[in-house]
């Protein structure tokens, strides 16, 4: 029998890769053959990054294609159309975002924001029964720069929002447990549960570089709980002061902590021989297996940007969260964090909008020293793990997609 066959698209950010990547991994499983397509910038990142242990499963194959058509072609020539292929929608980010999208009609009717996607009065909105409310100064596309970049991004979400609308399937990478809310009025779109969930401490690829593994064993040497890990994604920027305040904030918790600073994470950094006064208790690294150091026994807590990837994999490690969102679906996802679970604190910002060290001090202790904090991050690891288990709802709708895949064409 011919085995089916998956094309996985991801589209458009960074941050999409590496959970259609978990996807990719959870489909070849089932013994569906599966492509996965990255544009030529993209495809050359990930596969520079992959370490010489990392081997993709014989199913799984990786390609590449141009950015763009070539002058003078038809760019309404949708291919895909003529040969009648069905179409699936992978929506890697957390459920409230995608909803928010579907609501944009609404929000624009209601005189909630502009056509430009500005909120033009402050409330807190209800995107759907099941979910809390959210700030309308919090939607996805505010907060990325001025006002033009902030139009195109708005402009993008209402095509993603036509694009998920047209698919013939729709799976999101969320569960009822996760986010206490569910698509009522959108029952075609189904949740599956963190992918990582069933296999945490497994080589993740689709990362654009490469992981520093020696992080793991000085994570060995330190006590059970006792480790911040400072971790801000693949996107996150810092001017000079913010990233100096975050340093000697660290350095003043007096705490082990294992911190991850990409090289393009700031520009002209100081060197005051912080790196001598903090180097037997801590470990500053270019990338590291965010997996394997989550789920390690001496970490205590996540200081995180709270991208939706970062929030699965610190929900599905039972940690509890330092949050610090940076742009996007990202305060969405704190107020999941802090507010709806409470398994994390927020950092506050001074009226200059810097996160001073001394906040960063005390907001930590606070976390480390309240155990209920933790308590309630187990718990919420204990409910991910039976919604992604066998004969969990969030394994019966993966389930339930595997077997549309492999449904002969009608």
């Amino acid at each position: 029998m011919r085995k089916p066959r998956a094309i996985l698209v991801p589209y458009p950010a960074q941050g999409h890769v590496i959970p259609m990547m978990e996807l990719m991994q959870r489909l070849v499983k089932y013994g569906v053959k599966v492509t996965f397509v990255n544009t030529n910038f993209t495809h050359k990142l990930v596969t520079d990054a992959f370490s010489e242990d990392e081997k993709l499963n014989d199913l799984a194959s990786l390609v590449s294609l141009p950015d763009g058509l070539e002058t003078g072609e038809d760019r309404n020539d949708f291919v895909g159309e003529k040969m009648k292929i069905r179409k699936a929608a992978f929506w890697p980010a957390a459920a409230i975002t995608l909803a928010s999208l579907f609501c944009i009609p609404k929000l624009l009717e209601d005189g909630i924001i502009d056509n430009k996607g500005t909120p033009l009065k402050k409330k807190m909105v209800q995107l759907s029964p099941t979910m809390p409310g959210i700030s309308s100064l919090e939607f996805t596309w505010l907060g990325i720069g001025d006002l033009k970049t902030q139009e195109t991004l708005f402009n993008l979400m209402v095509k993603a929002s036509e694009f998920v609308t047209l698919a013939d399937f729709t799976i999101c990478n969320s569960t009822y447990e996760l986010e206490k809310g569910t698509f009522t009025s959108y029952p075609e779109i189904l949740p599956v549960g963190p992918l990582l969930a069933s296999n945490r401490v497994a080589n993740q690829i689709g990362h654009f570089w490469k992981e520093d593994s020696t992080c793991l064993a000085w994570l060995d040497q330190q006590p059970a709980r006792s480790v911040i890990y400072v971790a801000f994604g693949s996107f996150t920027l810092f001017d000079l002061t913010q990233f100096d305040e975050l340093a000697h904030g660290l350095e003043m918790t007096n705490m082990p902590f294992l911190w991850v600073v990409r090289s393009d994470m700031v520009k002209d950094m100081k060197n005051d021989g912080y790196n001598d006064r903090i180097k037997s208790r801590g470990r500053i690294v270019g990338w590291a297996p965010q997996q394997k150091v989550l789920n390690h026994p001496s970490v205590g807590c996540f200081v995180s940007h709270c991208g939706w990837n970062s929030v699965l994999e610190g929900v599905s490690s039972g940690l509890p969260f330092m949050c610090w969102p940076y742009f996007s679906d990202q305060f969405a996802n704190r107020m999941y964090i802090s507010d709806v679970w409470k398994t994390g604190l927020v950092f506050d910002k001074d009226k200059s909008g810097i996160v001073s060290r001394e906040e960063i001090k005390n907001k930590i202790e606070q976390l480390l020293g309240n155990d209920e904090f933790k308590v309630r991050a187990i718990d919420l690891k204990e409910k991910v793990a039976v919604a992604v288990s066998k004969g969990g709802h969030s394994d019966k709708n993966f389930g339930n997609f595997i077997d549309w895949i492999q449904e002969k064409d009608t």
